[in-house]
């Protein structure tokens, strides 16, 4: 291979305008898709109530999109088509709280450079409209030309003056598939405009405008399917500024993939590692592993305690104070999920307040509550097992008004010692007895594991640890937060660490990697969960061996207390490892299998 050859100095020159317009169309203009972005936000910037795209061969011959909003005057079309200009922030005040779409000033004319671009716009009260083409970055005059009110503009040939970026577009079907989908996130954020979009001449998905604040839901079932909808919670919650409202799937809806998520910043579809951590915290509890959550989220902040400058195509923020965006949004969801029982995503209202008042056979969890962990761990070991029914008599049903019965109902049989079958208004009801028995204890221990805290070990030797001078001043910096975690840190060096105290919970592992791993939780997020999801994973394993095991037979009143202890849990809907517990076949279900009606 022949070696570099080294050339003579070059001069520092300046780089001409449209070369300085094909770079900047590398940040901006990416595919067909991110043209479509930048159009219709500055569209939906303009006061736009219905936007029409039209594509051909994905939107690599053609992209047109046509709008409703205030126009531009004939004046102005020339400069809106020149670089760093833009009528959405005037001064350093405007670019610190930034509420448009698009404000840069780059879009057009880094689009017009690597395509056959037309602008025609209309202002209100003016007798005609303004076309002006551009040729690959070559300016053509302003001329008059019909147009209703708003703007229209045609991109033909995208990057046909560029053959090393037109290479790089994918099929057809592909490039459509990133435009619908970003049309789908877009139609989510603003349900009161009116979206429309056809290809080769075929209309595609329309997106009817949604006014009504209760309507939303239906612009939701529109872009991702009755599904979510079916399966969803819907989340509003404001504190310290902010406000986090939408709707969240339920984690037995959980999906393969994260294709449907969906998260927005003052309205503006962002991908954040912040947000995205914080989702995941809130969820890990209930998550068959592998699987995905759903969610349609909007967060409201003040726009100055966020930066939406941080990327060209603005698909990042910056925010101000990034832990307490990420406590505000991980204890909102888990609050959320939290409240979710089995029996609560009944279609019959008030099902949460009715499982409350049902407790015809007291629980058998309830002589346990009060005592430490080890001790509530011996106890649980019996529970629905063999001696137990032996100990207590049988009893029948008592009679009850079955407009009243609870969630989920009254149990009739357990099939196979695995499931419990019971009755309730909807119809039929399967329950996994030891998924659900192990939800129940799991919380439970969680329970009296909080109100304990998290006791420390000290450690009979303490050991000396080589860390980076960034994490001995972290440790430094989180000396108290470490101390709730359970940990006794002190800096021995400018480099080194010395570990006097571990979590009592964890005390076998390897403190010097527990430490490091902690510390860089912090260095990134500000907190640190891997003490609190350790622990809980070993809780998680004690109540999988101390619960009900398959093939215990139980008596009616123990399948009826697991069914009410069902209804008073918190995420008692999975259990630990994410599987439900519980599945409802309603009566038109079962009229269906038999073919009853027909």
């Amino acid at each position: 291979m022949p070696a570099l050859e080294t050339s003579e100095a070059v001069p520092i020159r300046l780089l001409s305008e449209s070369l300085a317009n094909q770079i900047a169309a590398g940040e901006v203009v990416e595919r067909p898709a991110s043209v479509v972005k930048e159009l219709v936000e500055n569209a939906l910037d303009a006061g736009a109530q219905r936007v029409d795209i039209d594509l051909e061969e994905g939107g690599i011959r053609l992209i047109r999109i046509r709008d409703d909003g205030s126009g531009i005057a004939p004046a102005e079309i020339p400069l809106a088509v020149s670089r760093h200009a833009t009528s959405k922030i005037a001064s350093l005040d405007d670019l610190e709280q930034v509420m448009t779409l698009g404000f840069r000033g780059e879009a057009l004319p880094s689009i017009a450079s690597v395509s056959r671009f037309s602008l025609s716009s209309r202002i209100s009260g003016a007798e005609h409209g303004t076309r002006l083409d551009i040729d690959g970055g070559k300016l053509g005059e302003p001329l008059p030309h019909p147009h209703p009110i708003g703007t229209t503009i045609e991109v033909r040939d995208l990057f046909f003056n560029v053959p090393a970026r037109r290479k790089f577009l994918r099929a057809e079907r592909t490039e459509l598939g990133h435009v619908e989908e970003w049309l789908r996130s877009l139609a989510l954020a603003r349900p009161s405009v009116e979206l429309r979009i056809s290809h080769n001449g075929k209309t595609g998905k329309h997106y009817r405008p949604v006014t009504a604040e209760g309507d939303r839901l239906r612009r939701v079932s529109e872009a991702l399917g009755e599904d979510f909808v079916s399966q969803c919670l819907p989340i509003d919650h404001a504190a310290a500024g902010l406000r986090l409202h939408g709707w969240v799937g339920l984690p037995t809806a959980a999906r393969s993939s994260a294709d449907q998520q969906y998260f927005y910043v003052n309205r503006r579809v962002v991908r954040d590692r912040l947000v995205a951590h914080a989702v995941r915290q809130a969820y890990a509890d209930v998550l068959f592993h592998g699987r995905h959550p759903s969610f349609v989220l909007f967060l409201e902040i003040d726009p100055r305690r966020v930066d939406v400058n941080v990327h060209p195509a603005k698909h990042e923020v910056r925010f101000r104070d990034g832990r307490l965006v990420h406590d505000f949004v991980f204890r909102t969801l888990h609050d959320a999920l939290a409240t979710t029982r089995a029996g609560t995503t009944s279609d019959r209202p008030g099902v949460a307040e009715d499982a409350a008042n049902y407790r015809a056979w007291p629980s058998p969890f309830q002589s346990a509550m009060g005592l430490p962990v080890r001790e509530q761990l011996a106890g649980l070991s019996a529970l629905y097992g063999a001696s137990a029914a032996a100990q207590e008599p049988a009893r029948t049903l008592p009679a009850v008004d079955e407009t009243l019965a609870p969630p989920l109902g009254f149990a009739l049989a357990q099939l196979h010692g695995v499931f419990i079958l019971a009755e309730n208004e909807q119809g039929l009801v399967l329950v996994d007895m030891h998924a659900a028995h192990e939800r129940i204890t799991y919380e439970r221990l969680k329970s009296a594991q909080d109100g304990a805290g998290i006791r420390s070990q000290s450690m009979l030797v303490p050991q000396a640890l080589a860390v980076s001078e960034r994490e001995a001043e972290i440790a430094e910096q989180h000396g108290d937060a470490l101390a709730l975690l359970g940990f006794e840190l002190r800096r021995s060096g400018p480099q080194s660490l010395s570990v006097r105290a571990v979590p009592a919970l964890l005390a076998d592992l390897d403190p010097k990697a527990l430490v490091l791993d902690v510390l860089a939780d912090l260095r990134e997020h500000g907190a640190s969960q891997l003490i609190e999801h350790a622990g809980n994973e070993l809780l998680s394993t004690l109540a999988c061996h101390t619960s009900v095991r398959a093939n215990r037979r139980l008596t009616l009143p123990e399948m009826n207390a697991l069914l009410r202890d069902m209804e008073s849990t918190e995420r008692s809907g999975q259990c630990n490892h994410g599987r439900p517990t519980w599945v409802q076949l309603s009566k038109m279900e079962l009229d269906r299998l038999f073919l009853r009606g027909r």
